[in-house]
């Protein structure tokens, strides 16, 4: 077995303990939270602090890893997860809610540096005509981490109590280290000094000018963040809509059906002939317009059945989507991939902390269907913006050709 493939799938079985991790203590924090607290107020500030710690992981992300390179930092970051969580094992319960709003966003933190050196070291480790295979693989094991942490930790804590789930939870991060410790990197030197004596996002904007799809796609994810924060805010309300007495039974389902078009979709993508920029930036496109148009249609049901069976091109969507995204950027060069990722990050978290507080007032007005239409319609008209910016450059292009062309 070659480097390239090892790593592949050291990398795949990291994501997978590492992300299963991370939608446990999601689901299970939550609630522990709300059940120390009483206060829906404590909750949402917890839930808060998580997103600021990856806002703040996002800024600090490009000059980090300039200096530090490696496997080192993920695994410090991997310790850095499963000592916060440690904490809940050992602080009395007294200590505990004044400390949360600090792990969640040191928890925050850690997802978010973890994910930006491994996303932007990913070319560093793995063949480039392997990148889209092993992306597609990380996906489809994120999706996977998805239905078993989200499934999984309610039944845990019904039938062991919080503590064994934080046990487990400290195991999960402490295994995805251990996952990191035997990455070979082609390139170990940190990538300083590139940026030539400006500022990182000086000269991140200097190099979008030159990549305009790029720019246009990381666009379109941002337009995407506020749709997701919609539909994220309206699961649990049209789960209750449609049947009031199994609220969270139905919610589970339309995660699960979610989850596993998603991994059908990322499949699907590493399998379609093309893996050339614009394959890759095609894909990106059409996975969003069939993820919004599958929530859309979703959010229009009125019976459970309804609701599964539009869950699962969202789904099939959202993979095609993040495997092209994900593919496509880490093609860029050395010196601006991995400010593009911190800037994706960046553009992720705000985006759904600004969206969900947006959307939330609007369910007291509106139907859960309008509201995610209104959301979602977002990327949609952003998608046809991009086209027809495409279109007219191209149009200009052919009217003014360039000498000797």
């Amino acid at each position: 077995m070659n480097t390239s493939t090892r790593n592949a799938r050291l990398i795949v079985s990291a994501r997978l303990v590492s992300d299963f991790g991370a939608f446990l203590n999601m689901v299970a924090l939550a609630t522990y939270v709300y059940l120390l607290s009483n206060s829906p107020m404590s909750v949402g500030i917890f839930l808060a602090s998580r997103v600021a710690g990856g806002v703040f992981a996002s800024l600090i992300g490009t000059a980090f890893y300039r200096r530090w390179a490696g496997r080192m930092p993920l695994i410090v970051f991997d310790l850095l997860r499963a000592g916060l969580l440690g904490l809940l094992l050992v602080l009395p319960v007294a200590q505990q809610a004044l400390l949360l709003p600090v792990i969640a966003f040191g928890l925050g933190f850690g997802n978010s540096m973890f994910a930006i050196g491994l996303n932007s070291q990913l070319p560093n480790l793995i063949k480039s005509e392997q990148l889209l295979k092993t992306n597609a693989w990380i996906t489809s094991a994120s999706s996977a981490a998805m239905v078993a942490g989200s499934l999984v930790a309610g039944l845990l804590v019904a039938a062991f109590g919080f503590e064994t789930v934080f046990a487990l939870n400290v195991v999960t991060y402490l295994l995805a280290a251990l996952f990191i410790v035997p990455l070979r990197f082609s390139t170990q030197a940190p990538d300083a000094g590139t940026t030539h004596g400006e500022g990182e996002w000086s000269a991140l904007r200097q190099g979008l000018r030159g990549k305009p799809v790029v720019a246009a796609m990381l666009a379109v994810t941002m337009a995407d963040t506020l749709g997701s924060a919609a539909h994220n805010v309206g699961f649990p309300i049209i789960s209750k809509l449609l049947t009031p007495e199994s609220a969270s039974t139905t919610l589970g389902l339309m995660l699960a059906v979610w989850a596993s078009g998603k991994f059908i979709g990322a499949r699907i993508a590493s399998r379609l002939k093309g893996s050339d920029n614009i394959n890759l930036e095609r894909r990106f496109f059409f996975g969003v317009l069939l993820m919004s148009c599958g929530f859309i249609l979703m959010f229009q049901q009125q019976t459970l059945y309804g609701l599964l069976l539009f869950s699962l091109p969202a789904g099939l969507g959202d993979g095609f989507s993040e495997v092209g995204l994900m593919s496509r950027l880490q093609r860029e060069p050395e010196h601006l991939r991995l400010p593009v990722f911190s800037f994706l990050t960046l553009l992720q978290m705000t985006g759904f902390g600004i969206g969900m507080l947006i959307a939330a007032p609007f369910y007291s007005w509106w139907t859960p269907g309008a509201v995610v239409l209104l959301f979602h319609g977002i990327p949609l008209t952003t998608l046809l913006v991009v086209k027809g910016l495409s279109i007219r450059n191209g149009q200009a292009r052919r009217s003014n050709p360039t000498p000797g062309s």
